[in-house]
């Protein structure tokens, strides 16, 4: 195990955590640094019995009831201050297991405590709404209201792109709505996971609601799926694994945040010293492994050119290599097979014609920002995922044309578009199929408050705390008849 590039003394838990205790197993796994491939952990897979247990204890929470509104919010907080003091110890987690810049961590860790204090205001907001009787005849005296209460056990199975905030967009609003959860984060990420735990325990979360369950989704995943006794299943990834999940749910409750290509559309009337930069970023930022980067990005002809020689500019501003330099602002894919991958992608389009502008140099998992042109409609960068730093630009003269283009995929997670002209942007707000739609805002703009999800192979369900707590409860109606 390397020692060079992380402190060992800081080395969160290995184990899985069940009713307070972190318990090992036999089996094991490895968590290797994203950027010099050196092994820097060997974690404990959960075996099938410590997925049972950890769910077991889980239910017998739920049925012994949840701590007051108050003191769920009041945990809630505490552990946004302890992110805060815990800061040096996830950024060095997450440079390091994720690969993200020191900028990423930060913001990562910025994101998460939003987060939580969201989940805190919304834990002691949580009601229902009264229910107008007179509307109908004969019933204007009866009084009817309706109430939320916890669904049960949530399962939360979490993505490597995100191993802080979005967990916490699952842990957080089932916990403040009186869930307890059992959470598998990626096999990629699972250190951040664990100190995770730690913060949750140490803020004062009762033990028996918090379970980590560390591993493959290939046997802990899919054991998880085989527990009855698990109500709602919340999932970030794959629209494959997505589907696997909502078969094994059946009639049980689902939020899935899925698969994507998103689009950002530039009008000619764009103000581009606005738009260059946050394209730029959200198209590059996190190695582009972002569900909403802006991988397809259409512009007006007549200002095609200097769009493109515009982003060119700006990617080489970003450095690309060593996550834990200060200077650099694209960090490794997370694994060198992913960065061969979008490599591989990137010469197939440009064996059929595409133009790479700038980037495109991989060393081992670090590939140099790309802005391509004259991507083909059938390359895989173009109609898949790519998943890696990559924009590819097409010029559009027919605006409706660009928008069907863009609703041509099967997802439809976020799409964004820089234009003055309003009856333009809201045409594109009407006409684009997309769970968001942004106006002067990328694709990947997002705020922690806002509900957020996709529809068509994106999948469905919103995160964003105020919204999962509705989705994580169950509504019952409550009726007086003087």
């Amino acid at each position: 195990m390397s020692t060079s590039r992380f402190p060992t003394d800081t080395l969160p838990p290995t184990g899985n955590l069940i009713n307070g205790t972190w318990v090992d197993s036999a089996d094991r796994f490895v968590v290797d640094d994203k950027f010099t491939g050196e092994a820097i952990a060997t974690l404990s897979s959960a075996t099938r019995e410590q997925v049972s247990e950890a769910v077991r204890v889980a239910r017998n929470a739920v049925d012994a009831g949840p701590l007051p509104p108050h003191d769920r919010a009041v945990v809630l907080r505490r552990a946004a201050d302890l992110l805060e003091a815990w800061r040096p110890r996830f950024v060095d987690a997450m440079t390091t297991e994720a690969g993200f810049t020191l900028v990423d961590a930060n913001n990562e860790i910025d994101r998460a405590k939003v987060t939580l204090t969201l989940c805190a205001n919304e834990a002691t907001q949580l009601t229902g709404d009264v229910v107008p009787f007179a509307a109908s005849p004969g019933a204007h005296k009866r009084i009817g209201f309706t109430q939320r209460f916890p669904v049960g056990v949530v399962c939360a199975i979490t993505p490597f792109n995100s191993p802080l905030n979005t967990v916490l967009h699952k842990v957080g609003p089932a916990f403040a709505a009186g869930n307890s959860v059992v959470l598998k984060p990626s096999a990629f990420t699972p250190l951040t996971s664990a100190l995770l735990g730690q913060v949750l325990l140490e803020a004062g979360m009762p033990a028996p609601f918090l379970s980590i369950l560390q591993g493959e989704g290939e046997t802990v995943g899919s054991w998880l799926l085989e527990e009855e006794d698990v109500a709602f299943y919340t999932f970030t990834g794959s629209t494959r694994v997505g589907r696997i999940i909502q078969r094994a749910a059946g009639l049980r409750r689902t939020q899935m945040e899925l698969g994507s290509i998103a689009s950002t559309f530039v009008a000619a009337d764009a103000d581009l010293d606005r738009a260059i930069p946050k394209i730029a970023n959200a198209g590059l930022r996190k190695a582009g492994q972002v569900c909403t980067s802006v991988q397809r990005l259409y512009v007006d002809s007549r200002i095609a050119d200097e769009v493109a020689q515009r982003l060119v500019e700006y990617a080489g501003t970003l450095v690309a290599g060593d996550p834990r330099d200060p200077a650099t602002r694209v960090g490794p894919l997370i694994t060198e097979q992913a960065a061969i991958r979008a490599e591989t992608w990137i010469g197939e389009a440009v064996a059929a014609g595409a133009r790479v502008l700038c980037g495109g140099a991989r060393r081992r998992s670090v590939i140099d920002p790309v802005v391509m042109t004259h991507v083909p409609e059938e390359g895989r960068v173009w109609c898949q995922e790519a998943f890696a730093p990559l924009i590819a630009l097409r010029p559009f003269d027919d605006f409706d044309a660009a928008l069907a283009s863009a609703n041509s995929t099967p997802f439809g997670l976020a799409a964004g578009i820089f234009t003055q002209d309003i009856d333009r942007a809201l045409k594109a707000a009407a006409t684009l199929r997309f769970g968001t739609v942004q106006i002067n805002e990328t694709s990947s703009a997002r705020s922690d408050v806002m509900p957020f999800g996709g529809v068509k192979d994106s999948g469905f369900g919103k995160e964003g705390p105020h919204y999962a707590m509705r989705e994580m409860t169950e509504e019952r109606l409550v009726v007086f008849n003087p």
